[in-house]
């Protein structure tokens, strides 16, 4: 007995649409573990940029690089109807005062970006701060795009109980362990779509960084919850990357690497069922 996938074309699936597209999104990762040179980024936007729907600069890697280079490269993922994304580095600047944020988005439009993403574990803000953060993004006409980890620090996880508005509350002190507390995500990120991000980056760490100990559960409460189109999940392997095709069809939304953008289209084109012959 074998068992194999059948191949079908993408005329024949009407849920992959032609960009830009809301669901079925592929963000590529730019240079951070690997450099990318221009002409590097060229060949790939230009043998594969019809699959490519995003670009992110992760790890702050743009905060390294010249601002003519960052441009550049902008410039020519837009000719390719590619969105560009500064990736996680807003956490970076609260050092430097209130205004620096607004500066920031400033800085972010005036260069070309098009999407925002926010840290939220790193960021280390009140709720109310990271909801004014999305607000702001958002009145620059940018997009908004925070990033929820499955777990909190323990002391920023609220505790329960009604309380009247404006009483006393006493610090908690800071912790350094990590609890996963999966509805505190999703409530968080409902209040921040709801404030009008555009979509929410989940984590690969404690949920699918690996596909042996990939937590479905999870996933499948955060997409239940909060719905395909306005999630985002980071798969760290080819092996990842074919289970949320295989269990979600081609319209999840995934960031890879740049080199699984082919695997990941041809995984899209596939109609995944199981044949057994």
């Amino acid at each position: 007995m074998s068992v194999y996938y059948q191949w079908k074309t993408f005329d024949e699936d009407d849920d992959r649409p032609e960009k830009p597209r809301r669901f079925g999104v592929t963000e590529m990762r730019g240079p951070q573990y690997s450099l990318l040179t221009q002409n590097m980024l060229r060949d790939v936007f230009e043998s594969m940029g019809q699959f490519v729907d995003g670009l992110k600069f992760s790890g702050g890697s743009h905060s390294l690089m010249p601002r003519s280079f960052i441009k550049d490269v902008i410039d020519m993922a837009h000719q390719h109807d590619i969105y560009v994304s500064t990736g996680d580095w807003a956490e970076h600047l609260l050092h430097k005062g209130p205004s620096a944020f607004k500066d920031y988005v400033e800085e972010c439009k005036n260069m070309g970006f098009d999407t925002i993403e926010l840290n939220v574990g790193s960021l280390g803000v009140p709720e109310e701060t990271l909801l004014r953060y999305v607000r702001l993004i958002k009145s620059a006409d940018l997009k908004a795009k925070p990033q929820f980890a499955a777990k909190f620090n323990k002391s920023d996880i609220p505790i329960g109980g009604n309380r009247a508005f404006g009483a006393y509350m006493p610090p908690t002190p800071q912790s350094f362990e990590l609890i996963e507390d999966i509805d505190l995500l999703i409530r968080r990120a409902e209040r921040c779509l709801k404030a009008g991000a555009d979509m929410i980056m989940i984590d690969a760490d404690d949920i699918c960084k690996d596909a042996e100990s990939l937590r479905a559960d999870i996933i499948a409460k955060v997409i239940g919850r909060l719905g395909l189109e306005k999630t985002m999940f980071e798969a760290s392997n080819s092996k990842t990357t074919e289970w949320f095709i295989k269990h979600y069809g081609p319209k999840v939304n995934l960031f890879i690497d740049h080199s699984q953008v082919i695997g990941l289209e041809c995984l899209r084109g596939r109609n995944l069922f199981r044949i057994d012959a």
